[in-house]
């Protein structure tokens, strides 16, 4: 479940209290395990998130960055010229030690009995950061950017491609059995200017990836994929996250039975009825068909779900089965949550 850890839950607010800086929170080994394993003994899902954030390499590579209360991930120094390029270098990953040590803990103690699941930021929605230097709205500096400095945009997209391959094959090598792409900030790009500012620099880590670590599956989502499904596909994943405003059904039928999905649950079902949150549910799974469907939310956990629904939507998970829902030969669902 997308941001199965965090401020829904009332153990994590708890230490959060404790320890009131994300940065150390995230980045501390010790807290990294304690937090990543709250969902899973309170709900036992079948994947184990690492906690951390799709920003959380950036210094290991030159962006030093800083989170604000209110303001969010904050750069000091954007980068947008020429100039601003030379501070970056490759990425060096001892400086994400407690990520390694946090994946390989994970890995032995939860044993056999779930996936461990690593995630990355894709080079566009990273540089969104580096280049606004802030969480944004319009984009517009970058935007700009794709017809003012193409060519500084593309350094820094190449960059961040090579860094966030390498980044990627050190979660594998360190115990994540999958790895989620989260493309969140590519749905703000006309499909035009996706084609050509963030599907490449996908493909080159698809391509990277899968030729280090073959059997690691990859899983690309983008926030507001409708107009982009076909593209995504086309990158080479082996799973498209569909957020809630995408028919399941009607993604499967554009996607094709050969490529999985994953998703997508409307958050804001969670604060529903829990029968009714039963229905959604069986709705997608029916939608989805019999195989190669991840059950998922279509995005985060929101701040202020009741535990109670997180609950049963894995209740309700667990307890599926596919004939319950068509009338057809037995099959078992494969729900991966």
């Amino acid at each position: 479940m997308m941001r199965q850890a965090g401020r829904y839950m009332s153990v994590y607010r708890k230490l959060a209290e404790r320890y009131p800086s994300f940065r150390e929170r995230s980045e501390t080994t010790d807290l990294i395990v304690e937090i990543s394993l709250q969902p899973w003994e309170a709900f036992h899902p079948d994947g184990v998130i690492i906690f951390s954030d799709i920003l959380t390499p950036l210094p290991a590579f030159g962006v030093p960055f800083d989170i604000e209360e209110v303001r969010g991930p904050v750069i000091q120094s954007p980068i947008y010229s020429e100039e601003g390029l030379k501070s970056l270098h490759p990425i060096d990953l001892e400086k994400l030690h407690f990520v390694g040590e946090s994946l390989r803990i994970l890995r032995r103690e939860v044993g056999g009995n779930t996936a461990v699941l690593g995630f990355v930021g894709a080079p566009w929605t990273i540089a969104t950061y580096i280049v606004e230097g802030c969480t944004t709205r319009t984009y517009a500096t970058i935007k700009s950017m794709c017809h003012t400095a193409p060519h500084v945009l593309r350094a820094l997209l190449s960059h961040l491609t090579q860094a966030i391959s390498d980044y990627i094959v050190f979660q594998v090598e360190s115990g994540a059995h999958c790895i989620q792409i989260f493309d969140s900030w590519g749905g703000q790009l006309p499909p035009d200017m996706w084609e050509r500012w963030s599907r490449p620099y996908i493909e080159e880590i698809v391509s990277i990836v899968k030729n280090k670590c073959p059997q690691t599956p990859l899983v690309l989502y983008i926030n507001g994929n409708g107009g982009l499904l076909e593209r995504m596909k086309a990158t080479g994943v082996d799973v498209i996250g569909l957020d809630w405003t995408v028919d399941m059904e009607d993604g499967r039928k554009r996607l094709g039975k050969e490529i999985s999905v994953q998703g997508n649950v409307d958050p804001a079902c969670l604060f529903s009825p829990l029968p009714a949150l039963t229905e959604e549910i069986q709705r997608v799974v029916k939608c989805a068909g019999r195989r190669g469907h991840i059950l998922n939310l279509g995005h985060g956990v929101l701040v202020g779900t009741p535990e109670e629904a997180v609950a049963h939507f894995f209740e309700v998970a667990r307890s599926l089965k596919y004939d319950t829902l068509h009338q057809d030969r037995a099959v078992d669902s494969k729900l991966v949550v």
